[in-house]
């Protein structure tokens, strides 16, 4: 914009001008959107829940309640249409954002032209703040160098605090951001946990406005795994999963409907049996297992009554602000509830990943019974069984992932005392996660630039008027090769299972007026109908960047982009700050390598640690000897290599079957060797490289409560790594292989 002023000889003898800034107006409102990670329908207070969550009743009552609310089946396509307002795979992220594959609809990152919601109302004035999970960057881009294009600050957002990742430890973080910085911490407090950490910071923010308006965008990491709480929040709800998930289902669908969630005649599903997919009946459990599994459930209660505090003092803050009754408050989950702990639960959530996708099962639940008294603390990084993310999304069948209505019907609550009507109103209408923003725009009246065409329709009409049809009537949904498909009254899905063929066979049929619990598959009956949606989903499929579909080869996590190359020795020479977790796991992951210690002055304590309680390794000198310790998944071994010299080496070869042999060498003679130690994969280890201290979740708990994090007294020269060669069986030497096999779904 041109200078519309006047410019003389002096100051004195001109005017002045300065270019306007963009202001919301007089009477803005300030909004705040929580969003949930893996917290089901049927997990709130309102939503039929026996947990106590009286501040997100509190927000129902005084605002409106959706029963018929529905996002993606994953986190990061979740995260992207609601931020966006664009369906997910047309904004590029049509599954989690740890896969680059090469395709649009799967960049792992938002497209630049759809336009975040963070940008829209920055552009119109607002402050715009973001705390908690982000999960929008490629797992390679994370790193201290960057690059940050599509880090929260370079998407819109003035502030940031929180984590990029998928998940991390609530009680020990393995890497927070603020703003565009990581966070270093060696230890933290006893008795920090990260929701009350973001809420704190989301408070301070909040404080800090002052009188602009402000966007806030909460994405609290609860309640996704692991499940961690603190012990004075677990002690509240010891005994009372006793009865088991059968019963607590049927509890909370009987009170679903006296508070009138769902239709006249809807039918609570059968306990689920798909194969794979299956839960047990909890009386046919014995004493010792049914123990174990009421206490992941204790803790995961805990969870959700954490985040309702969470809720609670942030709303006390905008009251005590006098800013709660001009604030539009927006409450919602990313997904169903999460069966991630498949049949048994873990203890260890990173070797149950690595369980899932692999052909070795490391499930151990003797060692995770031994454990029970650990669970919730920092010690575990645990999960339920899937009984539990059953009940969670009472009354709906399967769970996170899935096209069926587990996977995706969520809580949504508004609520604006000074601009909308809402107290304690339901709304039935069917509503999609991509018409929040033009909700928000509506509401608001902010000019937002185009983009990407955004697909959903504002849900104004229906939040003033329950009678009001909302526009937005039909939708698509695919995630790893399950597929559905609503218009109007009718939806089709399919649970479709890897290395099987794509077709109209797999489509499921469902009347949603007469059957939101999907019970009664009417394919067989209607065949025209399922014939017209299959069509529909497959001219929406092919025209928002759908395709390619995951056939479930797993090549999509094997291909990378050329600027992926094989990684390079390494080398740290101290103090260097942790090496953070994608670029260690390239040294490391599914091959050989090797760790050289030089020591310019010896010392006692960390030379080298990798991960943290869920898995990692460490080597340390105490009492004069060089220990190797290694976390296989909580299970730890160790090598005793006697007195230190200048030169520390630590070979570990992958000779194949998931499984690594550590040799440890003294000055170029070996002291000893370990075989048989499981392979770290996947997620594990999550925490990066540190040289010189085990900082943050150690890898050894003993260790870490004899010395902490065991800074090392002496002094380093340096720490090399040395990548070798893939383990034989490794997938990235068979690319072409799983590319075959994938070849027979084309």
């Amino acid at each position: 914009m041109e200078f519309q002023g006047r410019v003389g000889r002096t100051f004195a003898g001109s005017e002045s001008w300065w270019p306007p800034r963009p202001s919301p107006g007089p009477g803005a409102p300030n909004i705040v959107l929580v969003l949930v990670d893996d917290v089901g329908f049927a997990d709130l207070g309102c939503y039929g829940s026996e947990i106590p969550t009286p501040h997100l009743d509190e927000l129902a009552a005084h605002g409106t309640q959706w029963t018929d609310f529905h996002v993606t089946p994953m986190c990061s396509p979740t995260r992207a249409a609601l931020l966006t307002g664009v369906d997910p795979h047309r904004a590029g992220v049509g599954h989690v954002a740890n896969s680059d594959p090469g395709f649009p609809g799967y960049a792992g990152e938002p497209a630049r032209a759809a336009f975040t919601m963070a940008e829209i109302f920055r552009d119109a004035g607002w402050l715009t703040l973001a705390v908690g999970k982000w999960h929008l960057t490629k797992d390679s881009d994370m790193s201290d160098a960057g690059p940050r294009h599509a880090w929260p600050l370079q998407r819109g957002f003035d502030r940031f605090y929180g984590f990029l990742e998928a998940f991390t430890n609530f009680h020990h973080p393995h890497r927070l951001i603020r703003d565009n910085s990581a966070v270093e911490v060696d230890r933290y407090p006893d008795g920090y946990h990260l929701t009350d950490d973001l809420t704190r910071e989301a408070v301070a923010m909040v404080r800090q406005a002052g009188d602009q308006p402000f966007f806030l965008y909460l994405a609290h990491g609860a309640a996704h795994a692991p499940l961690q709480a603190p012990e004075a929040d677990i002690a509240r709800f010891a005994g009372h999963y006793a009865a088991g998930w059968d019963a607590i289902r049927q509890r909370r669908f009987e009170r679903q409907q006296k508070l009138g969630l769902h239709p006249a005649g809807t039918v609570l599903p059968e306990r689920n049996a798909e194969d794979g997919d299956d839960v047990p009946a909890w009386d046919s459990l014995d004493e010792d297992t049914r123990r174990l599994f009421q206490r992941y459930m204790e803790v995961y209660a805990a969870m959700i009554a954490g985040i309702d505090r969470s809720v609670g003092a942030l709303r006390q803050t905008l009251r005590e602000l006098g800013k709660l009754d001009n604030t539009i408050f927006v409450f919602t989950s990313d997904n169903g509830a999460s069966r991630e702990g498949e049949r048994h639960g873990t203890t260890q959530y990173l070797r149950t990943l690595l369980s899932a996708n692999s052909r070795h099962d490391r499930e151990d639940p003797a060692a995770d019974l031994a454990r029970i008294d650990l669970i919730g603390g920092p010690r575990t990084l645990s999960h339920y069984p899937r009984g539990w993310a059953m009940a969670a999304n009472t009354p709906f069948r399967l769970y996170k992932r899935n096209a069926h209505a587990g996977g995706h019907a969520v809580p949504l609550l508004v609520s604006w005392p000074d601009g909308l009507p809402g107290r304690g109103d339901l709304r039935h209408q069917w509503a999609y996660v991509t018409d929040v923003l033009p909700t928000l725009i509506e509401l608001t009246g902010v000019e937002a630039a185009e983009g990407l065409p955004r697909s959903g329709s504002s849900l104004v009409k229906a939040l003033r008027d329950p009678l009001a049809v909302h526009d937005h009537v039909e939708q698509h949904t695919e995630l790893q090769g399950h597929r559905g498909h609503v218009r109007g009254e009718w939806e089709i899905v399919t649970r479709h299972a890897p290395l099987t063929p794509f077709g109209e066979h797999e489509w499921e049929l469902y009347h949603r007026p007469s059957d939101r619990t999907q019970t009664r598959d009417l394919a067989a009956r209607h065949p025209a109908i399922v014939r017209e949606l299959a069509a529909a989903w497959e001219r929406a499929a092919r025209d928002g960047q759908v395709y390619p579909l995951d056939e479930g080869s797993r090549l999509r996590y094997l291909l990378r982009p050329p600027w992926q190359q094989d990684p390079s020795p390494v080398r740290l020479t101290p103090p260097v700050p942790t090496l953070e977790r994608w670029r260690a796991l390239q040294l490391i992951q599914w091959r050989s390598f090797t760790i050289t210690v030089t020591v310019a002055e010896p010392g006692q304590g960390v030379l080298v640690a990798h991960g943290g309680q869920g898995g990692g390794y460490l080597l340390y000198v105490e009492d004069g000897e060089v220990v190797f310790l290694h976390n296989g998944y909580g299970e730890l071994r160790e090598l005793r290599a006697g007195p230190p010299g200048e030169r520390i080496e630590v070979e570990v070869r992958a000779p194949g079957d998931w499984v690594w042999e550590a040799a440890v060498r003294v000055d170029g003679r070996e002291r000893g060797k370990l075989a048989g130690l499981p392979m770290l994969a996947a997620f594990c280890p999550m925490e990066g490289i540190d040289v010189g201290a085990d900082r943050r979740s150690p890898v050894s708990w003993e260790v870490f409560e004899r010395h902490g994090p065991f800074p090392f007294s002496g002094r380093l020269r340096e720490v090399c790594y040395t990548p070798g060669d893939f383990a034989p069986d490794a997938g990235a030497n068979f690319v072409d292989l799983v590319r075959e096999i994938g070849l027979r779904f084309e």
